[in-house]
């Protein structure tokens, strides 16, 4: 079976476009594309990966499909389109001949309303990519989670999962209020995990593998094994820890999980999800 790593973004810097990455975020205010990263999964072990939209346009989601149609460790794009244009059915048809767009994503994490994934234009939007076999990623922050269940909730047969443990901030050890939602949502058979972007709501310079250890318990006890997936944040992860850093916290936590679950973990469920080929 691959090893996957399920998360992980490539962008041409345009400080116009990205000026989402503040001052504090200057290491990776330049350029990340397939040739940055291809020796790190094969150092590492990792023997495909899934490119993440970081830019709200169609623009990118073309561009993530041109390197990956030109790099064959690229086993899939999770992309971006408007889910509330009044064209989104077509939109979507047009995505569906190209076999490389698994899903979509949109930045709910930036939207000024808490609630904007329950907006009328958008849910319709997710109503319809079950009908491409699309997969929608949530990026949210904690406090986005109690919206988060209502829409998980409305669409039984839409395959969803929750990005960067839905950030938590580890940093400050702010557990129970995360837990009981974490808890919850996973409660739906259809909603699964991306084990990523830890390090980066903990200390960027003062983490430890400790740090993390109680939000991986959560992790696992609500989801399960057969619903999460490791995904590295990679370039993003490089302010607060190296592409290995990263992959040692996971290998080390589940190093006394069975091989099977272990596989699970690092490939098979995210082949699953995200209907990754295996050539």
């Amino acid at each position: 079976m691959l090893t996957i790593d399920a998360h992980q973004h490539f962008w041409k810097y345009n400080p116009i476009r990205d000026s989402w990455m503040t001052d504090e975020m200057s290491a990776i205010r330049k350029d990340f594309l397939p040739n940055h990263l291809h020796h790190l999964l094969k150092v590492n072990g990792i023997d495909g990966c899934v490119a993440v939209q970081a830019d709200q346009s169609e623009e990118e989601t073309k561009f993530l499909l041109q390197i990956a149609s030109e790099n064959t460790f690229i086993k899939g794009v999770v992309g971006w389109v408007n889910l509330q244009a009044s064209n989104i059915e077509e939109r979507l048809e047009y995505f569906s001949q190209f076999r490389l767009v698994k899903g979509f994503r949109h930045i709910v994490q930036s939207e000024p309303e808490d609630d904007f994934m329950l907006g009328t234009k958008f849910m319709y939007g997710i109503s319809l990519l079950h009908k491409y076999n699309f997969t929608y990623d949530i990026l949210i922050y904690p406090r986005h989670l109690p919206y988060a269940k209502k829409l998980v909730a409305c669409f039984p047969q839409q395959r969803f999962v929750i990005d960067h443990i839905a950030k938590p901030n580890i940093k400050l050890q702010d557990l129970l209020h995360w837990k009981k939602h974490m808890i919850e949502i996973a409660a739906f058979g259809n909603v699964y995990c991306k084990v990523s972007g830890m390090v980066t709501e903990a200390g960027w310079h003062t983490h430890t593998y400790q740090d993390f250890i109680p939000y991986l318990d959560v992790i696992v006890d609500a989801f399960g094994m057969d619903r999460i997936m490791f995904g590295s944040d990679w370039p993003v992860c490089l302010l607060a820890a190296s592409y290995k850093e990263v992959l040692n916290i996971v290998q080390a936590y589940f190093s006394s999980f069975s091989t099977v679950e272990q596989q699970l973990f690092f490939g098979g469920n995210a082949i699953s999800f995200y209907n990754l080929s295996e050539d």
